[in-house]
């Protein structure tokens, strides 16, 4: 049936190799040979179906296409058994041995000729009088019973007519090989309709993926399979269930109806693409060593469910300070689930329609992303582009919320994240109250990233829109990349684009972090810094003018098996920065700076021991993860440690203090039933002494006595309030006070905040990640950091 004269269409040349005997396992059986060859041409006159089987020289030859088939002179043909008889009614006839049909695209020519051509033992077909302009690739397709020794051979009749020698022409390069398996219980030809049909637990192994399905049929004009019932298709870490599947061999894409699956999000660019991204990619497509069914695994009950993390973003306000900590806003979502009603795979992404995408392990979704289409097209490996119809939100199965973007680009380097055209802000003090921003990226590679963000003070153009210039600012971060240890990372402010108030309003920082070892690392730290704005408890905001050294800092270094942790850190900076020591000031100043040199070292020890533990509910959706992305464990902890610090400055002052903290920490409750189900708890006790004050502001210690306590408390189903508090017991006069509104659910979470004592506020939107094994359901920066003890934490 495979005849080497040219169709209209210019059909792929297909050649059947002949398969020698079985090995010792069944399912695995060698089917290539150098130089024994099963070409199938079609019927006979007699209506009969005819194999031609020759011994073939090392020269190439062809011949002009002719209305019949053209058949390959034997030489030395050795003598085959002549079977005799009937096609089946049917026409069918059954493969009772592993079978090998290869096909190779046929790139354009100029004439209709025939090539045959041999390269490295193997002989492929190809038509054209000139060179193809790129190597072919040889498709290959192996038919596998799995127990052939009990099937019989439907009667056929097998022929061995001679062929005249064909004239020689120039070699084709060879072509990228691709081997596709197909194994089965039950295999029958088509030999009117030329349909191979495999049934019963079939297996197809095709460039490192695996489709499951109850039958498969391939057309061998087309090469076009169709896998139905039941149908799995499994490549890297995607799965993806269906009740029809079809691929396209040669155009390299593919089709699921009825779809659902996981797809995991670190790798869906390099398993989606059948083929090499890159068109000089020679390397040929794997094959599995074993198959990699999801078939029992998609069956079992949804077990070992845990949620690593999430994306995180929202709004907060600002307070300049360096070291009172922002929320951090970024994250990722690795995994999720999906379901469509037809997908279409391309070598470089996929079109889908009638979508639904969760986060949710569990069914019907808390959370889920609906859209009538979803075109997802690659455009570097870590990066992607969706595009979106009719896309929104539905919150519960109830609540929908149009999501007004419709084109993404996904990229999964790690980054912030910004979900919004503008965010929002707010800061009471240098930008006068509610603000809004917008990120922009002119430089962004793997190395290197600048970011740009504009703002605009939206509370302050109400209340004073006299000077335009002051309602404007911006924000820059830098961060390069220079090797696996080492980072260089810059930030720069100006709160007000009125130049007469540029002392006031620019701020900028640089900063370059060396890792120093391999196991354990230090890190050392060169930092210069212009206007660096601290918050000092209960001496409020400081601003250093300017500071320039380095500081080089421990790793956490567990002391035995003694549950005591040791971390320390030293450092030498030259410093300007406001004092209110007389005698280190000029009587005719302009300011109350000085400028001084530092020599600063700091030791903390801290440890803690479980009083108490329970234990968490199953983790299911209707009890341990009812309300929380992962399930609740109470306890009851205690906490000590102490820290001390020494600093010695240029003017022979110095301030040595020790303190020492004890504690206890906790949580009541398991966050499941509707009211009064959770209590989580804090309360700490820090005692410091002193040596010496500081002739700066911004490091001198005098909380000495601080109480912390913080409380969040369940109120109903999801909802919990909070407040977190820090007290200087010998002022009474609160340093710090939270208060905080929390919506928590599995999938997603938004949370309210707000501080009168800093004057900052904002909110956050937590989308949870999860891990989980077995089947599921259909669906139904920081810029501040404190100072404590006179030491400036900084998150690195």
């Amino acid at each position: 049936m495979f005849h080497p004269v040219l169709s209209p269409q210019l059909p792929p040349s297909l050649e059947s190799l002949k398969p020698i005997d079985h090995l010792a396992s069944a399912t695995v059986v060698k089917i290539k040979t150098d130089r024994r060859k099963l070409i199938i041409v079609g019927k006979n006159q007699d209506n009969k179906y005819q194999l031609n089987i020759s011994l073939v020289k090392k020269d190439v030859v062809t011949k002009a296409s002719s209305s019949s088939p053209e058949n390959l002179a034997p030489q030395s043909l050795p003598t085959y058994p002549q079977v005799n008889g009937e096609v089946s009614d049917k026409n069918q006839l059954f493969l009772d041995k592993s079978v090998v049909l290869a096909a190779t695209p046929i790139p354009p020519t100029e004439s209709g000729n025939v090539n045959l051509q041999e390269s490295g033992g193997k002989f492929d077909l190809s038509v054209g009088d000139k060179k193809p302009a790129a190597a072919p690739v040889q498709n290959l397709i192996e038919f596998k019973l799995r127990n052939p020794e009990n099937r019989e051979s439907t009667p056929t009749t097998v022929e061995f007519p001679p062929s005249p020698q064909l004239p020689q022409v120039e070699k084709i390069p060879a072509g990228k090989g691709r081997v596709v398996e197909v194994i089965a219980d039950r295999q029958e030809y088509d030999e009117q309709r030329r349909i191979v049909t495999a049934d019963g637990n079939v297996v197809v192994r095709f460039d490192g993926a695996v489709i499951d399905a109850d039958s498969l049929h391939i057309n061998l004009d087309n090469l076009i399979a169709v896998g139905e019932g039941n149908v799995a298709l499994t490549r890297g870490n995607q799965v993806l269930q269906g009740k029809r599947f079809t691929y396209n061999f040669i155009q390299d894409n593919g089709e699921l109806e009825n779809g659902k699956g996981e797809l995991y999000i670190p790798t869906t660019g390099t398993d989606f693409a059948f083929s090499p991204s890159l068109p000089t990619d020679i390397t040929a497509g794997g094959v599995p060593s074993r198959p990699l069914s999801n078939r029992i695994r998609a069956n079992q009950p949804v077990t070992g469910v845990s949620s690593p993390g999430g994306i995180e973003f929202g709004a907060s306000g600002q307070s300049d300070a360096r070291n009172v900590a922002s929320p951090k806003f970024g994250g990722v979502v690795k995994r999720l689930r999906f379901e469509a009603q037809r997908i279409e795979f391309y070598p470089r992404g996929f079109q889908a329609q009638d979508v639904r995408i969760t986060n949710d392990p569990f069914s019907p979704p808390e959370l889920e992303v609906r859209a009538e289409q979803v075109t997802v097209t690659r455009e570097a490996p870590l990066i992607d582009r969706i595009v979106t119809q009719r896309q929104r939100l539905v919150f519960d199965q109830k609540v929908v919320v149009p999501i007004p973007i419709n084109s993404r680009k996904i990229d999964r380097r790690p980054r912030q994240v910004n979900t919004t055209i503008v965010s929002p802000g707010f800061d009471n003090g240098k930008r006068g109250g509610v603000y809004v921003e917008r990120s922009f990226e002119p430089i962004n590679t793997d190395q290197k990233r600048w970011t740009i963000i504009p703002q605009f003070y939206v509370q302050r153009a109400f209340k004073d829109s006299g000077n335009v210039a002051s309602l404007f600012g911006v924000k820059s971060k830098l961060n390069a990349v220079f090797g696996p240890k080492t980072i260089l990372e810059g930030t720069g402010e100006l709160t007000s684009f009125d130049f007469d108030q540029v002392e006031d309003s620019l701020r900028g920082s640089l900063r370059l972090r060396q890792i120093l070892g391999n196991v354990n690392p230090y890190t050392l730290s060169l930092e210069s810094i212009y206007r660096d704005r601290l918050y000092n408890g209960s001496l409020g905001y400081q601003t250093v003018q300017s500071s320039i050294g380095g500081i080089i800092s421990s790793p956490v270094i567990p002391l035995g098996k003694s549950g005591i942790n040791l971390s320390y850190q030293g450092g030498a900076q030259y410093i300007d920065a406001n004092t209110d020591r007389q005698d280190l000031l000029s009587p005719v100043r302009k300011n109350d700076r000085i400028s001084l040199s530092r020599l600063q070292g700091s030791v903390a020890l801290s440890g803690g021991i479980n009083l108490w533990q329970g234990k968490p509910l199953a983790a299911t959706a209707t009890e341990g993860l009812k309300y929380t992305s992962n399930p609740v464990v109470p306890y009851l902890q205690a906490i000590a440690g102490i820290t001390g610090t020494t600093s010695y400055y240029g003017s022979s002052d110095n301030q040595s203090t020790l303190t020492g903290t004890m504690g206890l920490v906790g949580q009541i409750g398991n966050f499941s039933r509707p009211y009064l189900d959770y209590t989580a708890f804090n309360l700490t006790y820090s005692q410091g002494t002193n040596s010496g004050l500081s002739p700066f502001l911004f490091d001198r210690l005098v909380d000495n006595k601080v109480l912390n306590a913080g409380l969040s408390q369940q109120l109903y189903g999801p909802f919990r309030l909070g407040l977190q508090t820090s007290i200087n017991l010998d002022t009474g006069k609160a340093t710090s006070t939270d208060y905080i509104m929390e919506y928590s659910r599995r999938t997603y979470g938004i949370s309210l905040r707000y501080n009168p004592v800093l004057q900052l506020g904002g909110f956050s939107i937590r989308i949870s990640d999860f891990n989980w094994t077995g089947g599921t359901d259909p669906f139904s920066n920081g810029e501040v950091k404190p100072v404590v003890g006179g030491v400036v934490r900084q998150d690195n």
